[in-house]
């Protein structure tokens, strides 16, 4: 079994990675195998609308999503943590959701079947401000990115009022919550 992180912060060592980091560890603690990809590091172009992905199920530009693609087929459980910019997901986290279109047209489409189910999902997200609406476009919209790759929503970790780099570890619970979630996930998954 495999969890991939999908760290969408261009901030190396920020609070949502500090988070990720701590729900890997988590889930590495049950004896699973992790992967973490950085985003902000990869060649994601944005969508743009070719809708080459309708006709075969694969997009037709040339990135670093070739390589994300079987990363996303392959894990039992995806964990997506993101900084809040703008009450949303980071622009480099998006591109990558939104060119999973792909994996959308292949099984809504092109009927191709998803892969095995009970592969399960969790979203960590930090916002500067308390906003009581802070999280809801980002847990939407990772909702319906965990239903274009095969993947049930099953929990997240919200955090208000965290900003300044590294200011997470100040935090009296977080860092320990982040693991618990990360346990959680894989407990989820595992049979009996």
């Amino acid at each position: 079994m495999k969890i991939l992180g999908i760290m969408g912060s261009p901030r190396i060592k920020g609070n949502a990675d500090l988070l990720l980091d701590g729900a890997l560890k988590g889930a590495q603690s049950q004896e699973v195998q992790i992967e973490k990809i950085i985003v902000d590091k990869l060649n994601i172009a944005p969508c743009r609308e070719y809708y080459g992905c309708l006709r075969d199920g694969k997009c037709v530009i040339r990135d670093d999503m070739d390589d994300v693609y079987p990363k996303l087929l392959e894990a039992a459980g995806v964990i997506v943590a993101s900084p809040i910019f703008f009450y949303g997901l980071t622009a480099q986290v998006k591109a990558l959701i939104d060119r999973s279109q792909a994996l959308w047209a292949r099984w809504y489409v092109l009927g191709q079947k998803p892969p095995g189910p009970g592969r399960k999902g969790a979203l960590i997200a930090v916002g500067a401000t308390k906003g009581e609406n802070l999280f809801n476009g980002s847990i939407l919209t990772t909702k319906y990115f965990f239903q274009a790759i095969g993947v049930q929503y099953a929990d997240d970790l919200l955090i208000r009022g965290i900003d300044k780099k590294g200011e997470i570890r100040e935090h009296p619970t977080a860092l320990k919550d982040a693991f618990e979630l990360g346990v959680r996930l894989v407990q989820s998954m595992k049979p009996g």
